[in-house]
């Protein structure tokens, strides 16, 4: 049976500010990667996330940032792989403090925005995070796109990984991911984003934004939280992926 993970951004509201519908989205998903206040979310929410995914039965992942809460974590700075190495370490240890004290546990890690993005292609920065995780916890799974310098990092220690693909973004020719600021870089329509993921996981591969076929592994498919959409599509695709016969659960779960 094909099996694959849907995996969700979750906990990035700040303040009185409130973002996504986390509650109703935790019970279509099987693995949560939750901020950890460096691009979105503070310590309220984040423990009242983790408790509420550790509720449901969904796998907890910190989902670290570069500390841009004004850019929401999509805006490239220059960083270098000490202090992304120390970033990681501090975010990863925040949200695992609320993990034991809601007695669950870590499972995985998984970058965001820019950073994400950043160490796809700069192994300099793929191995200061691989690092990290490895240093907090070997058992920890690396989140990471597909075919990227993150992933190989990861492999190259000894990480669990998990290959991730995107429904609702456009691909390029080369496996990597079109950048946000291009028009179609997002894809709106749920029917074409459920479609994308449908062939990601029951074929292993994806359509480029210049018609190539790309061939893609995934262990995961990522949903993100803060779309217009977010809940219908999580709905649709997981209706979706059960009548083709893929089988929804968190990397490493029986």
């Amino acid at each position: 049976m094909k099996r694959i993970d849907l995996n969700c951004d979750l906990g990035e509201s700040f303040g009185a500010w409130r973002m996504g519908d986390d509650d109703a989205l935790l019970a279509l998903i099987s693995s949560a990667s939750i901020a950890c206040g460096f691009h979105a979310g503070d310590p309220t929410i984040m423990q009242y996330t983790v408790t509420q995914a550790a509720a449901h039965g969904v796998a907890i992942g910190a989902h670290v940032s570069l500390p841009d809460l004004q850019g929401f974590g999509r805006r490239e700075m220059r960083v270098t792989p000490a202090e992304v190495h120390a970033m990681t370490l501090y975010q990863i240890g925040a949200l695992h403090a609320f993990a034991v004290a809601a007695g669950a546990r870590l499972a995985h890690v998984k970058p965001h925005g820019a950073l994400y993005n950043m160490a796809a292609r700069d192994k300099a920065l793929a191995d200061a995070i691989a690092h990290a995780v490895h240093q907090f916890d070997q058992q920890l799974r690396l989140f990471g796109l597909a075919n990227s310098a993150l992933i190989d990092s990861a492999k190259a220690i000894g990480l669990p990984v998990a290959s991730e693909a995107f429904a609702d973004r456009q691909y390029r020719h080369d496996g990597s991911l079109q950048p946000r600021g291009e028009a179609g870089a997002v894809i709106d329509d749920v029917d074409a984003a459920t479609a994308q993921a449908i062939a990601i996981a029951q074929h292993g591969h994806v359509t480029a934004n210049d018609g190539s076929n790309v061939s893609l592994h995934a262990d995961t498919l990522c949903l993100h939280g803060d779309g217009a959409h977010a809940l219908m599509f999580a709905s649709r695709l997981r209706e979706a992926l059960l009548a083709a016969g893929v089988h929804i659960s968190a990397p490493g779960a029986h």
